[in-house]
């Protein structure tokens, strides 16, 4: 049975020192071999940003994307595969800028894949300008002033697009994360997990500090019922998206897999793709 060490490679992360990306990782290792999962069967895909180079920092197989495309490379490579277990990963400028097109078509498809965004509500790669997920007045190299702009809420919208796993944790609470990444692997459908990562560099407002000060774990909140979508869009907005946890789950939904007429139950990857030459001419005849 594999360990979180088998999930280990050689390559270094080059992220600053203090950045929750290292958790992300760390959790995401964890989460995979205790779900009982090993590097052949896992495939991680990337974007673009810090957090992209998570595909590259993690033994599996792996897939460095462009910016706010993870989520098609993924959601091809499961339906190539049925059979490996695949994580999307990005950043929040990658999930809820550029990528956000397909980032809400990937949650009502409800296609089987887990997607972690890692959230500091900055851009860090490209040095610190605002991001869909920076608050109204967030001062950085582009919004000098303020931003103007109402930053995103990612949580309510995958809840009205549909979604059947929505999920958020804080980096600095590993178990909490490496469960949640496990809840999101062993769900059937879209898992969509935000994790607060805070960029240590450029976002000195949403630090470790203002993130303790500010989060509610749903575990406190009494009552609580993931199951129940209407309290959970209630919640959010009573706590501002500021939770941690399993916001809502739906495991009654059937996936895109599940649904999908004539989706063969052998991978892709191993079907017979020899063509006869009878079959060749047949298709050339097609368009002479």
């Amino acid at each position: 049975m594999a360990t979180f060490k088998d999930f280990r490679n050689n390559v270094k992360p080059n992220w600053c020192p203090g950045c929750g990306d290292f958790s992300v990782q760390a959790a995401i290792q964890r989460a995979a071999a205790n779900v009982g999962l090993t590097p052949e069967n896992l495939a991680v895909i990337s974007g673009i940003g810090c957090s992209g180079r998570i595909s590259g920092y993690i033994k599996s197989y792996g897939f460095h994307g462009i910016h706010g495309r993870s989520l098609p490379i993924a959601q091809g490579v499961k339906m190539a595969n049925r059979d490996l277990t695949v994580i999307a990963s990005g950043g929040d400028g990658d999930g809820f800028a550029i990528g956000m097109g397909h980032t809400i078509h990937a949650i009502r498809r409800n296609i089987d894949v887990t997607y972690i965004v890692m959230d500091n509500q900055i851009y860090g790669l490209t040095k610190g300008q605002t991001s869909p997920r920076s608050a109204a007045g967030f001062k950085t190299k582009s919004t000098p002033q303020g931003s103007v702009e109402q930053a995103i809420s990612p949580m309510e919208l995958a809840l009205s697009a549909g979604a059947t796993f929505v999920a958020q944790s804080f980096s600095t609470d590993l178990k909490d994360l490496t469960a949640i990444i496990e809840a999101g692997l062993n769900h059937k459908g879209f898992s969509l997990i935000n994790v607060y990562s805070p960029c240590v560099t450029y976002n000195k407002v949403n630090t470790y500090d203002w993130f303790k000060e500010n989060l509610t774990k749903l575990s406190d909140v009494e009552g609580y019922d993931p199951s129940n979508r209407e309290q959970a869009m209630q919640t959010l907005m009573k706590y501002n998206s500021l939770v941690t946890g399993i916001i809502y789950q739906n495991q009654d939904q059937k996936s895109y897999q599940e649904l999908l007429h004539g989706y063969s139950d052998q991978p892709l990857t191993e079907a017979n793709l020899d063509l006869s030459q009878e079959s060749f001419d047949k298709l050339v005849a097609e368009f002479m």
